[in-house]
């Protein structure tokens, strides 16, 4: 039988582990509340951003002029133009069908943050009057396309969309083989046909201007200003391209092995270092120099990348 002694100290030593766990439990929680707390801000802010920059594009610029965009968005300006109904009401309606669709084929945050985010909209082309900027028709379709495309890219940063016909395009991709790309490219041509047909041509070819304008916004949006770009190296002189990245351009990467494919039969294979890195579109032909002074049949292969997240893609400052 254990003394008292071995029994209390047995007691205080549960207690004292019992207080660690809630300790790491408590510090776990709270560091998991940070991050949502975070995660939730800067969405906010970003889709709030969104809507105010989308209805200063509609009520600013496309809107008083009779102009249409592509999209959703372009179905209810182009209802709205032909029978009067208001605007905030048309976007509601029209996207709404899309939003039910995202729910069961991407989620339901997602879906909550897209029908918060066009009730917003609308509630903001319906009370807030914008000024209208301008008759001009070209600034009309560019600087319209490009806060509606602002507005649009925002959004996505934030997590959700304000046109559904993206929602719709994912869904159909998953069924044929075409693009996402290439199916909201074929929803627009059909709505700006419609618009030459029942309208006429020209304001059809200023709706494919204002596309353009959004669409080239966007993606300036959600890929940024500086566009990444893979590169995988496979060379023999591996370590000094490696030390190369490192120490002199700045960059993080990654080393895995690999093999040599190009060998007779019953050779055996070399065994080689394989180097990966990221760097932006504009250093491309700094470090194909760079790489070329070290070893000139290096094979380099490059790949787009859309957006990067963790670790480090190059050191702000270089002793």
């Amino acid at each position: 039988m254990p003394d008292l002694k071995t029994i209390i100290q047995s007691i205080k030593s549960l207690k004292k582990n019992n207080q660690k766990e809630n300790e790491a439990k408590f510090k776990k929680t709270t560091s998991s509340f940070k991050v949502r707390l975070n995660q939730f801000v800067k969405s906010f802010f970003l889709i709030s951003f969104g809507i105010l920059f989308a209805g200063f594009g509609l009520k600013g610029f496309l809107l008083p002029n009779y102009f249409v965009d592509g999209g959703a968005t372009g179905i209810s300006l182009l209802i709205a133009e032909l029978t009067g109904y208001d605007l905030s009401i048309l976007l509601i309606i029209i996207n709404l069908p899309f939003f039910f669709l995202g729910y069961f084929q991407i989620g339901k945050q997602f879906a909550i943050k897209c029908v918060l985010s066009i009730l917003g909209l609308a509630l903001v082309v319906y009370f807030i009057q914008y000024p209208v900027i301008t008759s001009d028709k070209l600034l009309i379709a560019v600087f319209g396309g490009i806060f509606l495309g602002g507005g649009i890219g925002l959004s996505v940063r934030g997590g959700a969309v304000l046109d559904g016909t993206e929602v719709l395009a994912i869904f159909i991709s998953k069924k044929i083989g075409l693009t996402i790309g290439d199916i909201i490219l074929i929803f627009n041509i059909i709505i700006f046909a419609f618009a030459a047909y029942i309208i006429n041509i020209e304001t059809a070819l200023y709706a494919i201007l204002t596309y353009f304008a959004a669409s080239k916004t966007v993606d300036f949006l959600i890929e940024g200003i500086e566009e990444y770009t893979g590169i995988t190296i496979i060379s023999d002189k591996n370590e000094r391209i490696r030390t190369l990245l490192i120490d002199n351009l700045g960059h993080g990467v990654t080393v895995y092995s690999g093999k040599k494919g190009f060998a007779k039969s019953g050779e055996s294979l070399k065994e080689i270092n394989i180097i990966y890195t990221v760097i932006t579109r504009l250093e491309i032909t700094k470090l194909r120099n760079e790489i070329e002074k070290i070893d000139s049949n290096a094979f380099i292969i490059m790949n787009s990348v859309k957006d990067t997240r963790g670790g480090m893609i190059k050191r702000r400052s270089i002793k």
